[in-house]
C-alpha cells in the first residue's frame, strides 16, 4: 500500500549549509552562535517531498542531485525539526541512513526568505495531514458532526423591505392617455369582455368630424345595450339643402360649374 503513494515535492532550495553542532548540555535549546557559521561542513541543496503523511527532507549535491542526507519528519513541531533559540535562519534537524542510525546536524539558509519558506511548508503539509485526519472520522461517524441549525432562535426576527414593490404596484395602476380620432373625439377603450363596437346612425341626426359630415358612433356594452356618444347640435345651413343641388352626369368627362350652386356637375 505504501508503494502506491505518490511522492510530492513541497519546497526546493538551491543553496543549504550543514554544519556540526556540540552535543546540547541543557534544556535551554540549540544556539548557532556556538557553531562554526563561517565554517559549514557541507553546502548543496535542499529539496522537501511527502510521501503520504510523511515529509522528507534531502540534502542534495547540486550538481549531481546525489543525496547526501535524509531527514524524515512525522512531526512538526518536534523532534524531528527544531529552531535554534538566536536566529530565525538556522535549525537542527534529525537525519536517519535507514539502517537505524540517528544523528542531529545544523542547517542554515543564507537568506532569511529561504528559511521562511522552509518552515511554511512543512507547516502546510501538516495542516493538510490534519485536515485528512478530521475528515475520515467525519466519514466514519457522520452523526458526530457538528448540525446546521437554519431556524429561528426565540425572539429573533427579520425585516422585508416592500418599498420596490409598493413602487412597481403604483406604476403599473397609472392610467394610460385614451386615443383619439382623426377629427379630434376622444374615444374611450373597449371594456374587457365586450363586443366590438358598431357603428349605427341616429335617426335624424348627424355629426361634423374633420368639415365632413358622418354618422355618430355607437358603443355595444357588455350586455349587449347600446349607448350612443354625446351628440352636438348641428350647425345652422346656409340653405335649406346642404348638400346643394345634384345633376345627373350628361356623359361629359369634363366638369361644370352650376350658376349659384358653388358645387360641380359631374
Amino acid at each position: 500500500m505504501e508503494e502506491s503513494v505518490y511522492e510530492s515535492v513541497l519546497c526546493v532550495k538551491p543553496e543549504v549549509h550543514v554544519y556540526r553542532i556540540p552535543p546540547r548540555a541543557t534544556n535551554r535549546g540549540y544556539r548557532a552562535s556556538e557553531w562554526q557559521l563561517d565554517q559549514p561542513s557541507w553546502s548543496g541543496r535542499l529539496r522537501i517531498t511527502a510521501k503520504g503523511k510523511v515529509a522528507y527532507i534531502k540534502l542534495e549535491d547540486r550538481t549531481s542531485g546525489e543525496l547526501f542526507a535524509q531527514a524524515p519528519v512525522d512531526q512538526f513541531p518536534g523532534t524531528a525539526v527544531e529552531s535554534v533559540t538566536d536566529s530565525s535562519r538556522y535549525f537542527v534537524i534529525r537525519i536517519e541512513d535507514g539502517n537505524g542510525r540517528r544523528a542531529f546536524i545544523g542547517l542554515g539558509f543564507g537568506d532569511r526568505g529561504d528559511a521562511f519558506d522552509f518552515n511554511v511548508a512543512l507547516q502546510d503539509h501538516f495542516k493538510w495531514v490534519k485536515q485528512q485526519c478530521e475528515f475520515a472520522k467525519q466519514a466514519q461517524n457522520p452523526d458526530e458532526g457538528p448540525k446546521l441549525d437554519l431556524g429561528f432562535k426565540d425572539g429573533q426576527t427579520i425585516k422585508i423591505n416592500i418599498a420596490n414593490m409598493r413602487k412597481k404596484e403604483g406604476a403599473a395602476g397609472t392610467p394610460r392617455a385614451r386615443p383619439t380620432s382623426a377629427g379630434g373625439l376622444s374615444l374611450l377603450p373597449p371594456p374587457p369582455g365586450g363586443k366590438s363596437s358598431t357603428v349605427i346612425p341616429p335617426s335624424g341626426e348627424q355629426l361634423s368630424v374633420g368639415g365632413s359630415l358622418v354618422q355618430p358612433a355607437v358603443v355595444s356594452g357588455s350586455g349587449g345595450a347600446t349607448e350612443l356618444w354625446p351628440q352636438s347640435k348641428p350647425a345652422a345651413a346656409a340653405t335649406a339643402d346642404i348638400w346643394g343641388d345634384f345633376t345627373k352626369s350628361t356623359g361629359s368627362p369634363s366638369s361644370q360649374s352650376q350658376p349659384g350652386t358653388g358645387w360641380v356637375q359631374f
